[in-house]
C-alpha cells in the first residue's frame, strides 16, 4: 500500500477545504472536522528519544500528533553505542497504528537503514485529510522525498503543484502535526541552509536529524 493511500485512510467528505468559495461549505467543513476530532478516544505513548521526550498520541483509526518535548539536549553520536528508543509510558492497550507508529520511530533512531522498509501508521489529523494544500504538500514530502535527501522549498511547491506557493509550503512545515515521519526536517532553503524548525526553537534539532540521516546513509 503506497504512502499516499495511508494519509487517506479513514477520510471522511468535507463540504470545503479551502477559505475560498462559500462561506457556509466552509463552516460547515471545519465543524465536521471538530467533531470527527471529538469522537476519537487518543492515546499517549512517550518515548526516550535521542532528541528527548517524544510523544505520540493517536486513536483506532491512526496517528493525531507526534510532540518532541526538547526537554534535553541531542544525544551526541558515537561508533560504539548505537542510538536508542525506548517507550517510557505507555497505556495498558494501545491501537496497533500507534503501535506501528512507536515501531518505526525506535528503527529510525536505532537501525535508520531499516526504517523505510517498515509500514507507516495510519494518520488521524484534519491536516491530513482531504486534498487542501497543507495535505497535498505533505503527502507529496511523505511520499517523494526519502531518507538521506533534501529539497527546497521552492522545489517542493513545485513538486506539489503551485510554484508560487513557497511561502504556504512554509506554513505547512510548520503545521505538520507528524514531524518525524513526515520529513519536514527534509525541507530546506534554497542556499542550502537548513532554516527553521519547529517555529525556529527546534533548529538545532534539524541539524541533528538532517546529519544522522546523512552519516547512517553513509554508512
Amino acid at each position: 500500500m503506497s504512502h499516499f493511500v495511508l494519509l487517506q485512510r479513514g477520510k471522511e467528505a468535507d463540504i470545503a477545504q479551502t477559505p475560498y468559495g462559500c462561506c457556509e461549505g466552509f463552516i460547515q467543513g471545519s465543524e465536521m472536522k471538530k467533531q470527527r476530532e471529538s469522537q476519537c478516544t487518543q492515546k499517549t505513548i512517550s518515548l526516550l528519544s535521542p532528541l528527548g521526550t517524544i510523544q505520540v498520541s493517536g486513536c483506532e483509526n491512526g496517528v493525531h500528533t507526534i510532540q518532541i518535548l526538547m526537554d534535553v539536549a541531542p544525544a551526541e553520536r558515537s561508533n560504539e553505542a548505537p542510538l536508542s528508543c525506548v517507550v517510557n509510558d505507555s497505556p495498558a492497550e494501545t491501537s496497533p497504528e500507534l503501535q506501528r507508529c512507536v515501531e518505526w520511530l525506535q528503527a529510525y533512531f536505532s537501525e535508520p537503514q531499516t526504517a523505510g522498509s517498515l509500514p507507516l501508521p495510519a494518520f488521524h489529523h484534519p491536516a491530513l485529510q482531504g486534498d487542501a494544500f497543507t495535505s497535498r504538500v505533505l503527502q507529496v514530502l511523505l511520499r517523494d522525498v526519502k531518507f538521506g535527501e533534501t529539497v527546497s522549498y521552492k522545489r517542493l511547491a513545485e513538486m506539489a503543484g503551485n510554484p508560487r506557493a513557497v511561502r504556504a509550503v512554509g506554513g505547512a512545515m510548520r503545521r505538520n502535526p507528524v514531524p518525524l515521519l513526515i520529513p519536514c526536517h527534509r525541507v530546506i532553503s534554497s542556499s542550502g541552509q537548513s532554516g527553521p524548525y519547529m517555529s525556529g526553537k527546534g533548529d538545532h534539532l534539524k541539524q541533528w536529524l538532517l546529519t544522522h540521516e546523512r552519516q547512517r546513509g553513509e554508512g
